[in-house]
Protein backbone atom coordinates (compact mmCIF):
# COMPACT_ATOMS: atom_id res chain seq x y z
CA UNK A 1 0.00 0.00 0.00
CA UNK A 2 2.58 2.14 0.69
CA UNK A 3 4.43 1.56 -2.72
CA UNK A 4 1.37 2.57 -4.31
CA UNK A 5 1.08 5.71 -2.47
CA UNK A 6 4.67 6.62 -3.00
CA UNK A 7 4.15 5.88 -6.85
CA UNK A 8 1.01 8.13 -6.99
CA UNK A 9 2.56 10.63 -5.34
CA UNK A 10 5.75 10.62 -7.50
CA UNK A 11 3.61 10.40 -10.76
CA UNK A 12 1.65 13.53 -9.56
CA UNK A 13 4.81 15.48 -8.59
CA UNK A 14 5.80 14.66 -12.52
CA UNK A 15 2.63 15.95 -13.52
CA UNK A 16 3.22 19.10 -11.16
CA UNK A 17 -0.20 18.75 -9.79
CA UNK A 18 -0.63 19.90 -6.03
CA UNK A 19 -1.25 17.50 -3.44
CA UNK A 20 -3.84 19.06 -1.64
CA UNK A 21 -5.99 18.79 -5.02
CA UNK A 22 -4.37 15.37 -5.95
CA UNK A 23 -4.99 13.87 -2.45
CA UNK A 24 -7.65 16.05 -1.01
CA UNK A 25 -5.53 16.98 1.70
CA UNK A 26 -6.63 19.79 4.14
CA UNK A 27 -5.01 22.94 3.40
CA UNK A 28 -3.72 25.10 6.34
CA UNK A 29 -1.91 28.59 6.19
CA UNK A 30 -1.12 30.68 9.32
CA UNK A 31 -0.55 34.44 8.98
CA UNK A 32 1.77 35.67 12.08
CA UNK A 33 -0.63 34.51 15.29
CA UNK A 34 -3.64 36.05 14.50
CA UNK A 35 -4.92 33.97 11.27
CA UNK A 36 -5.51 30.87 9.43
CA UNK A 37 -6.98 29.87 6.73
CA UNK A 38 -8.39 26.52 6.60
CA UNK A 39 -9.34 24.70 3.05
CA UNK A 40 -10.48 21.53 2.28
CA UNK A 41 -11.80 20.78 5.74
CA UNK A 42 -15.36 18.63 6.27
CA UNK A 43 -16.70 20.62 9.44
CA UNK A 44 -16.67 22.31 12.57
CA UNK A 45 -16.62 19.76 15.77
CA UNK A 46 -16.36 22.81 18.94
CA UNK A 47 -16.66 26.71 18.45
CA UNK A 48 -16.16 28.67 21.30
CA UNK A 49 -13.95 32.00 22.29
CA UNK A 50 -10.81 30.32 23.36
CA UNK A 51 -11.06 26.38 21.38
CA UNK A 52 -12.19 25.65 17.83
CA UNK A 53 -11.70 21.75 16.42
CA UNK A 54 -12.08 21.14 13.15
CA UNK A 55 -12.73 18.20 10.88
CA UNK A 56 -10.48 17.85 8.61
CA UNK A 57 -10.50 15.05 5.53
CA UNK A 58 -7.91 13.42 7.53
CA UNK A 59 -8.05 13.47 10.80
CA UNK A 60 -8.70 16.79 12.65
CA UNK A 61 -7.35 19.76 14.10
CA UNK A 62 -7.61 22.20 17.23
CA UNK A 63 -7.30 25.83 17.31
CA UNK A 64 -6.52 27.05 21.11
CA UNK A 65 -5.88 30.50 21.77
CA UNK A 66 -7.74 33.65 22.86
CA UNK A 67 -10.67 35.58 21.26
CA UNK A 68 -11.12 33.41 18.19
CA UNK A 69 -13.44 33.94 15.71
CA UNK A 70 -14.25 32.27 12.45
CA UNK A 71 -14.70 35.01 10.74
CA UNK A 72 -16.62 32.94 7.74
CA UNK A 73 -16.64 29.76 6.56
CA UNK A 74 -18.07 28.18 2.95
CA UNK A 75 -18.27 24.37 2.34
CA UNK A 76 -14.43 24.80 1.27
CA UNK A 77 -12.81 26.93 3.37
CA UNK A 78 -13.01 29.29 6.30
CA UNK A 79 -11.03 32.00 8.04
CA UNK A 80 -10.55 31.89 11.90
CA UNK A 81 -8.89 35.39 13.47
CA UNK A 82 -7.52 35.96 16.56
CA UNK A 83 -4.79 35.42 19.13
CA UNK A 84 -3.50 31.97 18.37
CA UNK A 85 -1.11 30.39 21.01
CA UNK A 86 -1.41 26.33 19.59
CA UNK A 87 -2.05 24.41 16.84
CA UNK A 88 -2.89 20.67 17.20
CA UNK A 89 -3.49 17.90 14.36
CA UNK A 90 -5.29 14.77 15.90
Amino acid sequence: MKKIRALRSEFLDSLQIPKDLAFQESLVTCSGCSEILVENYRKILEYQNSCIRILLKRGKMRIEGDNLSIVYYSRDEMKVTGFIQAVFFE
